[in-house]
This record gives C-alpha cells, sequence and structure tokens, in this order.
C-alpha cells in the first residue's frame, strides 16, 4: 500500500523521530532520575516477560535436541556392555567345557593309575604334520617318548620337547604305529595312521601278525606295554573294530578301527610322566558297542556294498588322582563297502591266543 505524503504522515513521522530521540537520551542516563527508572523498569517488565514466554517455548525443544544425543550414548554403551558380556559368557562356556574334559581325564588317569601332568593344547601342526603343541614342556617333568592321553582314550605320544612347550605326533599320524593288545583275549598287534591324505582319513589300520584270525566289529584295543613303558604305557584304550579287511595271500590279519579320540578337537590332554605300578589292562575300556540288529532285506538292497557300524556311550563316575574312579567313552564306526573291505563279519567268539 502506497503512503501519500500528507500533512498528517509528516507530523506522525516528527512524533516517532522524537520519541526514538528520547529513549537513545534514556539509556545513556546513569539511572539516578526516579522518572528514568521508572520507564527502565516498565521496559525491564515488558521486556522480561517477553524473554520468559520465549524461552518457556523453546526449553522444551532443546531438551528433546539433547535427549536425542543423549540416547545415541545410551545406545553406544549398551552395546559395548552386550558385547563385554558376550564374550565374559564365551569365556565362562569355555572353562566349563574344559573343566568337564580336565574331569574325564583324571578319571582315566586315576583308574589306570597313570601319574599325569595335565596341559592344553595350544596350536596344530601345518600341512599334512599331524602334530599338536602342548603347554607344558621339560620344566613341568615333560620328555620325550612319553604317552599323551586324553579322557578319552591314546593321542600319541611326545616326540620334541622345549622348557615351556612339546610337541606331540598323533596316533592317526601316517609315521605313527602303536602296539596293541585286542580284548578280551590279549593277542599282540599294532595300529597305524593312515595320514590326513588318506580316503579312510580319520581310521586306524589294525595288523594282527596271525593271518588265520578272525578280527570283528565291535573289538576293543588297549596299548600294549613298549619297553619301558615308552614311548606307550599299558592298558590306555585306542579303539573299537568297525570293518574286517580281507585280503588273499595276506600275512596278516587286517581290520579298521575307529579311535576314542577326535583328534579335531582336542583340547585338554595329559602327559603320563609315570606308568603305572600295575598294569590295568582292559579294566579303564568303555563298555563295548552294542550289536546293531541286522538290515531287512529291502534295506539291504538301498545301501549296497556296506554297513554301519554301532557306538558306545561315555562317562565317568568316582575317580580322580586316586585311581579309585571308573572311566570310559564311546566311539562310532562306520562300515565299508569298496575297495579292500568285504562287510563287517558277524560278531563271534574270539578263538582263544596261541600259546
Amino acid at each position: 500500500m502506497r503512503m501519500h505524503d500528507t500533512p498528517r504522515a509528516r507530523l506522525m513521522l516528527a512524533a516517532a523521530m522524537i520519541a526514538a530521540l528520547g529513549l537513545i537520551a534514556i539509556d545513556y542516563q546513569d539511572g539516578s532520575s526516579a522518572i528514568v527508572r521508572a520507564v527502565k523498569g516498565i521496559g525491564g517488565s515488558v521486556l522480561g516477560g517477553a524473554e520468559r514466554a520465549v524461552s518457556s517455548v523453546a526449553r522444551p525443544a532443546g531438551g528433546l535436541v539433547g535427549a536425542r544425543f543423549d540416547g545415541g550414548a545410551q545406545v553406544t554403551a549398551l552395546e559395548q556392555k552386550l558385547v563385554t558380556l558376550r564374550a565374559q559368557l564365551s569365556a565362562a562356556e569355555l572353562a566349563q567345557a574344559k573343566y568337564r574334559q580336565l574331569g574325564r581325564l583324571l578319571g582315566l588317569a586315576g583308574a589306570g593309575g597313570y601319574r599325569i601332568v595335565a596341559a592344553s593344547v595350544i596350536a596344530y601342526g601345518q600341512g599334512l604334520q599331524q602334530t599338536v603343541t602342548l603347554d607344558a614342556g621339560s620344566s613341568d617333568g615333560v620328555r620325550t617318548q612319553q604317552t599323551v592321553l586324553s579322557g578319552d582314550g591314546l593321542v600319541g605320544q611326545v616326540v620334541a620337547v622345549s622348557a615351556r612347550t612339546s610337541t606331540v605326533l598323533l596316533a592317526d599320524a601316517a609315521s605313527s604305529v602303536v602296539g596293541v593288545r585286542l580284548a578280551p583275549a590279549g593277542q599282540l598287534g599294532w595300529v597305524s595312521g593312515q595320514g590326513a591324505a588318506s580316503g579312510e582319513a580319520g581310521l586306524l589300520v589294525l595288523q594282527v601278525p596271525d593271518p588265520a584270525t578272525v578280527l570283528t566289529r565291535g573289538e576293543q584295543l588297549v596299548t600294549a606295554a613298549s619297553v619301558n613303558d615308552r614311548p606307550y604305557v599299558p592298558g590306555v584304550p585306542v579303539g573299537v573294530v568297525v570293518a574286517a579287511r580281507n585280503r588273499a595271500g595276506a600275512l596278516s590279519a587286517q581290520a579298521f578301527v575307529r579311535p576314542y579320540v577326535d583328534f579335531a578337537t582336542l583340547d585338554v590332554v595329559g602327559v603320563v610322566v609315570k606308568p603305572p605300578r600295575v598294569n590295568p589292562h582292559f579294566s579303564i575300556l568303555p563298555p563295548p558297542p552294542s550289536p546293531k540288529p541286522a538290515s531287512s532285506p529291502r534295506s539291504a538292497r538301498c545301501t549296497p556294498g556296506g554297513a554301519a557300524g554301532g557306538s558306545a556311550g561315555s562317562g565317568v563316575s568316582g575317580g580322580g588322582v586316586s585311581g579309585n574312579g571308573s572311566s570310559g567313552s564311546g566311539g562310532s564306526g562306520g562300515g565299508q563297502g569298496a575297495g579292500p573291505v568285504a562287510g563287517l563279519a558277524p560278531q563271534q567268539a574270539r578263538p582263544s591266543a596261541r600259546p
């Protein structure tokens, strides 16, 4: 809207200019005059009320913004606490698993009368080298050619020692050979590993010098005593026969053996630093596997060339370093239907050992 230049407009403009100059003059006064103080008080009341009104409106908005930023910091702190709690839970579960393994180890060692040094597996051999490194060495009493076992059975033998660590050759290594006895007749034989590259990796090969010996599924093996009990002490559970190998003209009876120990999950083990006073023979073997019922012809046609082995449970009752407990662990096996394996022979009585 356009304002016309009239005497009234000029009068209003002059009045506004006079009022402005008056306010400026009042502001520069030292405040000694009562009139000046009254004018300033009225202005402060009016302007102060306006400021409080604006502040009351702006304060909640500022609080919301601050709460938003504080909430982000709280979320970050809670996430960090959650990560810490998860790590603590994992550590507690790992400690419980190690405690259970140590309990089984002490149960087996006590039942067999083996004096052991407990150790943990801290490294696995690289490539085809089937060894593990333990956190116990010569300062703990570990020496080369000592037996290493777990709560399930034979692990291997010590082949190298330093002050704080030792290296163990696993029983399933291709270069490993362990003398064994078959339960309950006590026939002598030996088992050898097949190495990680073998098609039958995880199984040991049992050989008995007498080629007429009939090996049957479910037969259990323990270590036979070495000379001066090194590298192997007697009576340590080794494994269970899962399939026979029939070879025409072979000079020895052969079979596949499923070891009691899972070499891929080793953690807590024991190094035997003193052999037992009395040979435990077969006293610490786990219960033998139950024979599986014969399969129907239809199922046999569906699965040609092989049969599956049974499994045995595992457990420890009582036990301890004093050797008053009994322990056991189970293994499972699978029959082989191709190659040299001729299926699983029927369960039958073992002929007595030759004189």
